[in-house]
């Protein structure tokens, strides 16, 4: 067993598999390490298990990519009823060591915004994540803002979690290295320019000028943009831009970003640069990334307890309202 941090932890961005959602792509378990899939199926012992292990005490939990994003009408809102009603299960048999994001049918907005509200009102959960694109259509479209309206009026985050870009994207600008290279399409590449220009999409949509407590939750590190915010920031303010906007603030006012899958001291000194460390919180990718390295890289980094505290539990609970 890992020496714990010396505090609370709480991981935000951790995957399962509900059993009707995850039937419906077939290909998924072709594509995926049978560990990775046998650890997505587990919600009881076998993963707190791995969680004593290296000593996490809460987990979020959320469905892995794709989730209902791909999904449709009457079967995308029957689809995430049921999935988050069997998630409810899940966390009402461990409640003090696990929480929920809701899975949302996206393709009918104001479906997804009373499903979200009956997520976090009547089942408890603490947010919700959407998988990349709802079919072709970015998340910022305007037909999409009822869900944004819902999120703000409840207080909880919305998760921006990529998924596979575009076809049209992959085709002209990654498909000469697919076949070799498959993971250049998601976790290597594919995902973060999915995931990023979501996010830049909504920070330039006035979404957040109409609902402007919305809160939204990134993976990875930001997707690399704490990296690129100054350039982002500079390069919107030149002349020929809209006037009189700054990507910065909107997005240190709006984002937050968690540790999933990027355990990297030099990437992380940036994002605590840029945002501030009161934006920053824990997660692992659990369990397509271990957990063991996670928290062995949350352990060593060279901060204040103080500082490690608030990445690794008070920000989760200042933000999802979580009590431990």
């Amino acid at each position: 067993m890992l020496q714990k941090p010396n505090v609370p932890v709480i991981a935000l961005e951790e995957h399962y598999a509900d059993p009707e959602l995850y039937a419906l792509f077939t290909g998924l378990d072709a594509q995926t390490s049978p560990h990775v899939v046998q650890k997505l199926k587990d919600t009881g012992q076998a993963r707190l298990k791995d969680m004593d292990a290296a000593g996490i005490d809460v987990q979020v939990l959320s469905h892995g990519a794709p989730g209902t994003q791909q999904l449709v009408g009457e079967q995308a809102i029957t689809i995430a009823r049921g999935a988050n009603d069997r998630l409810h299960a899940i966390v009402a048999a461990h409640p003090d060591r696990f929480a929920a994001f809701a899975c949302l049918p996206t393709a009918e907005p104001l479906a997804a915004a009373d499903e979200l509200e009956r997520a976090v009102s009547t089942l408890g959960f603490v947010g919700a994540m959407i998988h990349g694109l709802t079919g072709r259509s970015f998340i910022d479209e305007r037909r999409f803002w009822p869900i944004f309206e819902r999120a703000q009026a409840l207080d909880v985050p919305i998760y921006i979690h990529p998924s596979f870009p575009h076809p049209a994207l992959v085709d002209a600008y990654l498909k000469e290295y697919a076949a070799e290279f498959p993971a250049l399409v998601s976790a290597g590449w594919g995902f973060t320019v999915e995931a990023a220009t979501q996010a830049i999409r909504l920070a330039l949509s006035g979404v957040f000028d109409a609902y402007p407590s919305t809160q939204i939750i990134l993976g990875h590190l930001g997707e690399s943009l704490p990296f690129l915010l100054w350039r982002i920031n500079q390069a919107l303010s030149r002349p020929g831009n809209r006037g009189s906007f700054s990507f910065a603030d909107v997005f240190r006012r709006h984002f937050w970003v968690t540790t999933s899958g990027n355990f990297s001291d030099t990437a992380l000194r940036c994002t605590i640069a840029e945002l501030g460390i009161d934006r920053i919180l824990f997660a692992v990718d659990y369990p397509f990334v271990a957990n063991e390295p996670a928290i062995a890289w949350l352990r060593g980094l060279d901060l204040a307890q103080a500082d490690r505290a608030q990445i690794a539990e008070q920000n989760a609970t200042a933000l999802l309202k979580l009590k431990i």
